[in-house]
């Protein structure tokens, strides 16, 4: 048996949640991959997965056995890039993750200079903005707006976001606009809720200070896209980064309020777990990813960009 082969298919099963999957995906006979996981419990004397007719599931030495298996095959990986043409040239699979509106108004647009510098790297994009356990779902990178909460990945900041007040052109008819804090009086805001379900409000800085602003409100949306649409659908004012909403406000169909006292800056974040600091293809996306932050006239995270 070649263990790390059979380490490979085991890990391939439980991020992809069953055994065709996997065997789809690594191009091999569905029977061998039955047949190397049996051979891999069998040398172990353990049971990794629990089979039933409609999923598969860790058992307690599986769910042992698996960071393990992702941190061994990750080493072996990078060992033999070191000593390959996969130093100059990376090849493989990258998984990474991001904000809906971060990979569809940023990255994707601008993918196709990466995949032509790096042909031989495969990539496969999750979009959500729900937090992603990286070692159990085999995730290698994930981009996040905010100040990264886990302190055990590896974060490479990218750039801080403008962010804008907004609400729809129907809502300031109704409510009018405010020019200032103290004109907000009467005024409602559609709440966000994270996915840990931390409810945000609204922040403005004041002369250099933070104040927290709390509105009443009549919906609250637990995604980026949501937290817009009741925007535009004049449930209340929302803050949110400049590039989610360009094309709103040059549209008309948001507006633009209390400019003078905006919300703070959003920092935008690379993470990937300390094992894969040294993967070549983790390290070229995010230099990557940092170059695009940085190329002249790709301001896409300043309001006064004019985009």
């Amino acid at each position: 048996m070649d263990r790390f082969n059979a380490m490979r298919v085991f890990t391939r099963i439980v991020e992809l949640g069953g055994f065709a999957r996997a065997a789809d995906s690594l191009q091999l006979p569905r029977a061998s991959v039955t047949i190397l996981i049996k051979q891999l419990e069998a040398h172990l004397g353990v049971q990794l997965l629990q089979r039933t007719t409609r999923q598969i599931s860790l058992t307690l030495d599986g769910a042992a056995y698996y960071p393990r298996c992702v941190r061994l095959l990750a080493d072996l990986e990078e060992t033999e890039a070191v000593f390959s043409a996969a130093r100059h040239n990376p090849k493989g699979l990258l998984r990474v993750d991001m904000p809906a509106g971060v990979g569809r108004l940023v990255v994707i647009p601008a993918l196709p200079q990466f995949t032509a510098r790096y042909p031989l790297i495969e990539l496969e994009i999750g979009l959500n903005d729900r937090p992603v356990d990286l070692i159990r779902e085999g995730v290698d990178c994930v981009l996040r707006g905010g100040s990264p909460l886990d302190d055990s990945l590896v974060a490479r900041p990218l750039v801080m976001m403008d962010q804008v007040t907004c609400a729809s052109p129907d809502y300031l008819q109704r409510h009018g606009t405010p020019h200032t804090l103290d004109d907000l009086d009467g005024h409602r805001m559609v709440e966000y809720i994270s996915s840990n379900a931390k409810r945000y409000g609204l922040e403005f800085v004041v002369d250099g200070q933070v104040q927290s602003v709390d509105l009443p409100k009549q919906v609250a949306v637990n995604s980026a896209d949501g937290y817009l649409a009741a925007c535009e659908a004049g449930y209340g004012l929302v803050q949110t980064p400049y590039y989610h909403v360009a094309r709103q406000l040059q549209e008309g169909r948001l507006r633009e309020v209390l400019g003078e006292v905006p919300p703070p800056g959003m920092p935008m974040t690379a993470l990937y777990p300390p094992h894969r600091q040294l993967s070549r293809r983790v390290r070229v996306f995010v230099d990557w990813l940092v170059e695009l932050c940085a190329q002249p006239g790709n301001d896409f995270y300043r309001k006064d960009s004019g985009h």
